[in-house]
């Protein structure tokens, strides 16, 4: 009889988000991620040691994939502007509901007081405002955009999508994405070249960047 397959560590860290956006970082218990997941609570304790040390686990591996995360979704779209409004979709998959959102951002709370969560939390996003700032200049190296400084352009774009997503949760009109993409459009508009026509549709994004 063959021997069960081991459950991957990245599987029970995608069971704590989920978790996560159900109950919120405070109210989690590892009994919660054992049963999201499917093993015993002893399990968690001997990988990762206690809930702490399951959640920072869940911040590094937010922190070290972003960047493959941000070319992956380079790569599927030929238009780097297009993959600019990917990337919002992707953050709009933090919020498919205000309360999921409300969960999202309780480890915000952590990332903020927690000296070891916070350099997680500071990389991640380094390493955004990085990438969000290489699709900007490919865009205007492209003709997409005009030229300007996509430096202050890129952190514009960040807070448009961070605000975008409380925003959105407060007055709740239609999806968080067309939310993002709308802001995201207007904020873009005196830069955007007539030759660009941005399109309609929303990309489906890897789960995994939906943390921040």
């Amino acid at each position: 009889m063959p021997r069960p397959r081991e459950t991957t560590n990245d599987a029970i860290l995608e069971a704590a988000a989920r978790a996560i956006a159900k109950v919120g970082p405070a109210r989690l218990t590892l009994a919660h991620v054992a049963a999201e997941v499917g093993v015993a609570p002893a399990t968690l304790m001997q990988r990762f040691g206690s809930k702490r040390g399951l959640l920072l686990a869940l911040a590094r591996q937010g922190s070290d994939a972003s960047g493959d995360q941000y070319a992956a979704i380079r790569s599927a779209h030929a238009s780097p502007l297009e993959a600019l409004f990917a990337v919002s979709d992707c953050m709009a998959g933090m919020a498919p509901t205000p309360e999921a959102l409300a969960n999202h951002l309780a480890f915000l709370h952590i990332d903020l007081t927690d000296p070891d969560f916070h350099k997680l939390a500071l990389a991640h996003s380094r390493i955004a405002h990085t990438e969000i700032r290489k699709l900007l200049d490919e865009a205007v190296a492209r003709g997409e955009l005009s030229k300007c400084d996509t430096e202050r352009l890129a952190r514009a774009v960040g807070s448009v999508m961070g605000g975008g997503l409380l925003s959105w949760a407060i007055v709740r009109d239609g999806t968080a994405a067309h939310w993002l993409r709308r802001d995201l459009e207007t904020l873009l508009a005196p830069y955007r070249l007539a030759s660009y026509r941005p399109k309609k549709k929303t990309a489906r994004l890897p789960r995994k960047a939906h943390r921040r």
